[in-house]
């Protein structure tokens, strides 16, 4: 499968783009299934809503140790990390054939999976979840370009109520001063230099099997999960070949697999 040319000029134009009915239910229900399990037994490594509010900067930066600094009785899981590891059908979706040609176009380069980053269960779960405010992944990230993107599966419906994916298009073509992000480098939602971009949001919504693919400078965010279900979706980054992760770097810790 391959994007048209209308699909492809989307993508470099506003950062990302949705696949729609991209992987079958039964497929995403398997991998569902699994997910819940480890959620529910929270096999480590794991983040907590404590973990993400609480670790620094320089914690998310550096630290290669992805076990959760809580108590995993009292925690409340906002992901499962290491996933390629975990599960068949975790690594099969991961290595999935169908998308590969998609990849190498968005990325003009052989496409080369990395485990250091997202490689991630991600879950907001009913009434204990945390909105995630708007941030660049690339942000913690420490390669040589920025030639990385995300791919995103929805394994259930994604909307208003339960914490639907936003983002601001274009945004991955913008340069921006250090004083409109904050702490932890999150995106300024009171700083007057961002107002007026953040009104040009966009809401994804998703439905079971939907991929988004999404630039790693792309600014994005979102709300709690205000529903009576956990949203559960799956999100791996890939880079190109000719990308490299910094030396000593915590990109540099974790293995990588070429796609090809």
């Amino acid at each position: 499968m391959k994007l048209t040319q209308n699909e492809l000029n989307e993508f470099n134009t506003n950062g990302f783009l949705v696949l729609r009915n991209f992987l079958d239910k039964a497929s995403c229900e398997a991998i569902l299934d699994v997910a819940l399990a480890h959620l529910k037994h929270k096999v480590e490594p794991i983040e907590s809503e404590i973990d993400y509010g609480t670790k620094s900067e320089a914690y998310r930066r550096d630290i290669t140790d992805y076990n959760s600094i809580e108590n995993k009785k009292t925690s409340t899981v906002r992901r499962l990390r290491q996933v390629y590891d975990r599960d068949i059908l975790f690594k099969n979706w991961m290595e999935n054939k169908k998308i590969r040609p998609i990849l190498r176009q968005v990325l003009f380069d052989e496409v080369v999976l990395t485990t250091a980053h997202h490689n991630s269960i991600m879950t907001k779960l009913p009434n204990q979840s945390t909105e995630t405010s708007w941030h660049q992944d690339r942000r913690y990230w420490s390669y040589d370009d920025n030639n990385l993107v995300s791919i995103w599966l929805a394994l259930g419906e994604e909307n208003n109520e339960n914490g639907v994916l936003e983002f601001i298009p274009k945004s991955h073509r913008l340069s921006f001063s250090k004083e409109q992000f904050g702490e932890k480098e999150y995106f300024k939602e009171d700083n007057v230099k961002n107002l007026e971009l953040i009104k040009s949001k966009c809401s994804t919504f998703l439905e079971t099997g939907d991929v988004v693919i999404f630039h790693c400078k792309l600014l994005h965010r979102a709300n709690k999960n205000n529903s009576l279900k956990p949203k559960v979706s799956f999100v791996y980054t890939v880079k190109g070949k000719k990308t490299n992760a910094l030396k000593g770097s915590r990109s540099s810790e974790y293995r990588e697999i070429l796609l090809g």
